[in-house]
């Protein structure tokens, strides 16, 4: 059944799908392949919150390593022998041998990077879906509304349920691609490519001071269409931006030469990564001019930031796993209506209780080699939930 309606530019159609009520041994069969992936999410969580451990407390003792040893330079137009092979701290402006060009588009700019960002005006669809039973027959009710819009990746209609009235062009008739200066020095040092990667801070570039760059292209704002009509695209038109990261020379439209700080290992007049003996690798680069100590301290941010990530991933993974296990359970009772409810919410509160207590049991293990003392505080912290959860059980009546 499909009901059609036009709005405007969206197109939208309903269209409802039926299948039998799936029997007790169906959904069986389908809590029993759900245990299998819960199981593996569960052994991923453990190797997830032990191994972050690990990487955590490497990472800091190596920030703490490399802040004992790192070597301001007094200057960074000179190179001194005596801080080869060393540490070494340094800030100031980014400069590259020659600009980067798009020759298609007449522009030019001194950066570290340019990128050429494409996209193309396509349909797009959307979908939403709802579930219900009637007739003991359980309905799905999927609306799909179809919209045009730009977009930097080809949208392939094929797989939209209906193409007819809304097929994209297969390809896009100019490419994005983003050009990296192959050398970049903060004064006489070469920044290693790990350096220049971490040169990310991209700027839509202004294109109010170009010209049309061929007959059949228009600039619009800081946009170069491929349109007879810009503001009115049809599907297939293109719209071309650019964008530039690290401004390695003063420009009358942009301004002066982005500055650095880097702390990395000095190899001749080459920035390297520092091995550190903790076994991690510093190769540090910052926008702007920093102090060693705020240097080091942003990353000892990032690195408790990341670890507390990983940390919530690995619970939630341990979570959803002991879920999926323990979800036969409910599959046995679910024509109960008042158990099947009581079951569900005991299974949730057994999975949230277990999955706190194993995590800090797992993150305990991890720190057992490095801090043993907090790892036999956080394996006594995790017996809580599960005591928790025992005092909410009330005591069985004395006979």
């Amino acid at each position: 059944f499909q009901q059609f309606s036009d709005t405007g530019s969206r197109k939208e159609h309903v269209k409802v799908t039926s299948e039998p009520k799936p029997g007790f041994l169906e959904r069986l069969s389908e809590t029993s392949a759900g245990m299998l992936i819960g199981l593996v999410t569960f052994l991923l969580a453990f190797y997830l919150l032990f191994t972050n451990e690990g990487r955590a407390l490497r990472t800091a003792k190596s920030l703490d390593e490399g802040l004992s040893l790192v070597v301001p330079l007094d200057s960074i137009h000179s190179i001194s022998q005596q801080n080869e092979g060393r540490l070494v701290h340094l800030a100031g402006a980014l400069s590259t041998s020659k600009p980067l060009f798009d020759p298609s588009y007449g522009l030019s700019i001194q950066a570290v990077k340019l990128k050429r960002n494409v996209e193309m005006y396509q349909w797009v669809e959307y979908e939403d879906s709802k579930e219900y039973e009637e007739n003991g027959e359980i309905k799905k009710e999927t609306r799909y509304s179809y919209n045009t819009e730009w977009k930097s990746e080809v949208v392939n209609s094929r797989n939209f349920d209906r193409e007819i009235g809304h097929k994209n062009p297969s390809a896009m008739a100019v490419e994005s691609f983003t050009a990296v200066s192959p050398n970049v020095q903060v004064g006489s040092f070469v920044l290693s490519k790990g350096l220049v990667d971490k040169i990310d801070d991209f700027k839509q570039l202004s294109l109010s001071h170009l010209e049309d760059p061929h007959a059949d292209v228009t600039r619009g704002g800081d946009y170069f269409y491929h349109s007879d009509n810009p503001r009115r695209p049809e599907v297939g038109d293109l719209r071309v931006s650019f964008f530039y990261a690290g401004l390695s020379g003063d420009d009358p439209h942009l301004g002066s030469a982005a500055k650095v700080t880097v702390i990395a290992r000095q190899r001749g007049d080459q920035l390297v990564p520092y091995h550190t003996k903790s076994g991690d690798v510093l190769e540090i680069l910052y926008l702007g001019d920093l102090s060693v100590e705020e240097v080091f301290q942003k990353e000892h941010e990032s690195n408790t930031m990341k670890t507390w990530a990983l940390r919530a991933a690995g619970w939630l993974s341990m979570f959803v796993g002991i879920s999926l296990m323990t979800r036969i359970f409910y599959t046995l009772v679910d024509w109960f209506p008042v158990v099947r409810d009581l079951v569900n919410v005991g299974l949730k509160v057994f999975a949230l209780c277990m999955a706190s207590s194993l995590s800090l049991l797992t993150i305990s293990a991890g720190w057992l080699f490095y801090r043993p003392l907090w790892a036999l505080l956080l394996a006594l912290l995790s017996v809580v939930p599960i005591v928790v959860a025992r005092s909410r059980v009330p005591p069985k009546k004395q006979q």
